[in-house]
């Protein structure tokens, strides 16, 4: 279960980045009225088939996570947005990649929490993938964007535990400079 929104949009990532994607797109964007975000990747993509069978719980390819019966996070993305008051939409062509996006109402009760956005972010960029990853951050106040390989070569190595408090540090500074 996803107990936020940061949960959903890093599950949807992990799907991209997982894909065989040499690039995933990140948009996160909220105001008072909405959260929304857009996931997009370059990589194997699904045929409409594929797709439907994406979006049914009941239905897995077995291979991502041989031991696993159901498949969930596609589902789960549906489910919360339509009980939101929100919605979705995803396009995907085989060999060419998938889009995803997803809006959320922000005043609707069954709106989880936007949960920890910094946090998200750096968990993102920890996924094991040599992919470009883009995250480009919108707020009421204000936005910016980075890059996995630009934080990389001006952290080095992605993976040090030092390297990840600093770059959880500057996450946090970019949230912080929005209010």
């Amino acid at each position: 279960m996803h107990f936020t929104l940061a949960d959903l949009v890093t599950d949807i990532t992990q799907n991209a980045v997982e894909s065989g994607a040499a690039e995933v797109e990140l948009e996160v964007s909220e105001n008072d009225k909405e959260f929304r975000f857009l996931v997009k990747d370059n990589g194997k993509g699904m045929t409409d088939e594929q797709l439907k069978r994406a979006l049914d719980p009941f239905v897995t390819d077995g291979i991502k996570h041989p031991h696993r019966k159901v498949g969930l996070g596609l589902p789960f993305l549906v489910q919360t947005a339509e009980q939101s008051g929100g919605g979705w939409d995803i396009k995907s062509e085989k060999g060419k990649g998938t889009t995803v996006t997803a809006w959320f109402d922000t005043g609707n009760v069954d709106t989880p929490p936007a949960g920890d956005i910094p946090g998200m972010f750096r968990t993102i960029l920890m996924f094991e993938s040599s992919a470009e990853i883009l995250v480009r951050r919108k707020s009421k106040n204000d936005e910016y964007e980075f890059r996995k390989s630009e934080l990389a070569e001006a952290l080095g190595s992605l993976e040090d535990a030092g390297t990840l408090v600093l770059l959880g540090q500057y996450l946090r500074s970019l949230e912080e400079s929005e209010e």
